[in-house]
């Protein structure tokens, strides 16, 4: 691959040259539990499969290479990849969360990490200065969700990044909403970066998986140490199969892009659809900041129809809109944060954020974006108009 590669290329060629055995242009899956050494600690670098197997380590410099880090380490779940970056942490450690992150967060951190003296201040990330605020001498990290989920506040990530620094905590982004193809935290600064391969990397909704991107030397190093002890690996198969995902990430995301602007500025103008959370309309409060920062708004979106009952009629009445929860897909999915993504979260706490039970979430897919509009111009008509 030429060293200045750009993304695209990067993407179809970074960690994979052909088989040297075959010439197989496609990384083979090496569905093993171990190899053979030739003699007594002699063997061809690789001795167990949870510690390494050559599908997972082509992915792995496949991703770091997409994101611009020094090293990548693949996990079988994006909670798992988020696991292993809490195990930097120890008791008496505090982290600063963006306060509308995923409900799968939360309830990890709230519920597992407070378990061992850890410590969560949850901010509105956009705010720099009241997260200044939150800073303490055992702040540790920064960890972000940018576009937050599922009501699409951002974060200046290169802001972020030097007030971390500054205070000598990382800078922990969880980039799955946007895909790398939207936007590289690292080149802003980040320290580390987390995805759920499941989602975009993936793209179609056949595989779980989650990944870490490090820079730094003794992070990569941690993390090489706690994916073999802790043993949470992506299997060779998965990490294939995310494999093929990213060879067609460009193309997908450059879909996903169109197709999220044009379901939100459609939404934008339906009499029965209250409030839109989409990056990439102006009258978003930070729409400035993601022509900046982003490559394309994604294409993530949420609505609010003002009811359980609206949100109940529009999501039981699509026809093409899949009702299920995770995103990223090829395919269109619909679902509900108060009942489904964020059902963990408590309902005040919900209710804080802009979490009712009127939001609806889109993840738009590659389909032909009028037959889109047209489902959900269905769907809609079954609202009731309020009196």
């Amino acid at each position: 691959m030429p060293p200045n590669a750009r993304f695209s290329t990067i993407c179809i060629h970074a960690g994979q040259e052909p088989d040297p055995s075959t010439g197989a242009i496609i990384t083979p899956i090496y569905q093993t539990s171990t190899y053979v050494q030739d003699a007594l600690g002699q063997h061809k670098g690789y001795e167990y499969a949870r510690t390494q197997n050559p599908t997972r380590l082509a992915l792995e410099q496949n991703i770091a290479a997409i994101e611009r880090g020094q090293a990548g380490f693949a996990f079988a779940s994006g909670m798992a990849a988020i696991g292993a970056v809490a195990t930097m942490l120890v008791a008496g450690d505090h982290v600063i969360v963006s306060d509308n992150t995923y409900g799968g967060t939360f309830r990890f951190f709230e519920q597992v990490l407070t378990r061992y003296q850890l410590s969560f201040s949850y901010v509105d990330t956009a705010d720099l200065d009241a997260v200044e605020r939150l800073f303490t001498p055992r702040t540790r990290m920064l960890f972000v969700e940018t576009p937050t989920n599922p009501i699409m506040r951002l974060t200046d990530l290169a802001g972020a990044a030097d007030l971390a620094h500054r205070h000598g905590a990382r800078l922990v982004v969880d980039n799955t909403f946007a895909s790398p193809y939207v936007q590289r935290p690292i080149e802003f600064g980040a320290d580390l970066v987390i995805h759920s391969t499941t989602k975009y990397l993936n793209g179609h909704s056949d595989s779980v998986g989650g990944v870490v991107v490090a820079v730094r030397d003794d992070d990569i190093e941690w993390l090489r140490f706690v994916q073999n002890a802790e043993g949470a690996i992506l299997g060779p198969f998965d990490a294939w199969l995310v494999l093929r995902g990213t060879k067609t990430l460009t193309l997908r995301m450059q879909q996903h892009n169109a197709n999220g602007l044009a379901l939100a500025e459609y939404l934008a103008g339906h009499p029965k659809v209250q409030q839109v959370y989409y990056p990439g309309l102006p009258v978003h409060p930070q729409y400035e900041l993601a022509k900046r920062q982003m490559h394309g708004f994604g294409g993530m979106l949420a609505f609010d129809v003002g009811s359980l009952d609206a949100a109940r009629r529009v999501l039981n009445g699509v026809r093409l809109h899949a009702l299920a929860e995770s995103l990223g897909g090829v395919e269109t999915l619909i679902s509900h944060p108060a009942t489904m993504t964020h059902a963990s979260v408590p309902e005040d706490r919900r209710a804080a954020l802009g979490i009712t039970d009127g939001l609806i979430r889109v993840s738009a897919g590659v389909e032909d974006v009028e037959d889109l509009k047209e489902d959900l111009e269905q769907a809609l008509a079954t609202v009731k108009t309020s009196t």
